[in-house]
């Protein structure tokens, strides 16, 4: 007897069909579960890198209409939502740029009072627990060097590790007190003189750091940045390029592989 085979139109609908499938399967992870990003600057030195690719949990503080492909589902507010802690590492978009992903760390919760004095962060008017450690070296990019590194603790028990290109006398070293409103966060960089974060108001220069900053308006495209605008926390490191992968030359694609990052939790 012989073997019943398909015809050729009947083989490329079942290809089309898993095609499609595994499409919506992709978009309903990458929508629902974890979106994968990629670190494109140094703002996050030397928690992540450039050239960093990680997992972004979209479940840990439920949905936005920013959760969504170009905010085409319009939620109001947040559904299912969880706040997030204090240390998070976090990608948001900015009120100021709606259309671009940041990633910063979490540092003042809603009511906090943040302020940077000679590149010491204070919060609730107490300086924050900051320990010199090794220097940090810099060879991520040809604006590398050696820099000052510290291992910064912040309230509730969260240590990860900043550092300071310009010491402690660079223009976003000493700030007015920020009173971060209700429904917002405050975010900054571990790259304290490289971030263009929560920090920084539209002159750009720090004139009276007396002067109390509690609204929005007051700041740059990042400022206080409210919950709605959160997409999640970043999870773990699934992939890692030096500057030297080149997507031409397929001997980079190995040699450019930063091995020892891959599988590491962002904390």
């Amino acid at each position: 007897m012989a073997r019943k085979t398909e015809t050729e139109p009947s083989q490329i609908a079942e290809t089309v069909k898993t095609i499609v499938w595994a499409a919506i399967i992709a978009v309903g992870i990458r929508t629902f579960a974890y979106e994968p990003f990629s670190i494109p600057s140094g703002s996050m030195i030397p928690t992540l890198l450039v050239g960093d690719y990680l997992f972004v949990s979209k479940t840990a503080y439920g949905y936005s209409r920013f959760s969504f492909p170009w905010g085409l589902v319009p939620v109001e507010g947040r559904i299912w939502g969880d706040t997030p802690e204090r240390g998070d590492v976090v990608v948001f978009r900015p009120p100021g740029e709606p259309q671009t992903d940041f990633i910063k760390r979490v540092i003042g919760l809603p009511g906090d009072r943040i302020q940077v004095k000679d590149g010491l962060l204070h919060i609730n008017g107490q300086a924050v627990k900051r320990e010199r450690i090794e220097d940090f070296v810099d060879t991520t990019s040809v604006y590398g060097g050696t820099f000052p590194q510290y291992l910064e603790t912040l309230p509730g028990g969260v240590s990860h590790r900043i550092i300071e290109k310009q010491g402690d006398g660079s223009s976003s070293d000493n700030t007015p007190v920020y009173v971060v409103p209700q429904g917002h966060y405050f975010m900054m960089g571990d790259n304290r003189d490289g971030s263009r974060d929560s920090r920084a108001l539209a002159s750009g220069v720090w004139s009276d750091t007396t002067r109390e900053i509690t609204e929005a308006k007051d700041l740059d495209t990042v400022g206080f940045v409210p919950y709605e605008n959160l997409i999640g926390p970043a999870k773990i490191l699934f992939w890692s390029y030096g500057e030297e992968f080149k997507l031409t030359n397929p001997l980079t694609w190995v040699t450019a592989l930063r091995w020892q990052r891959l599988g590491n939790l962002v904390e």
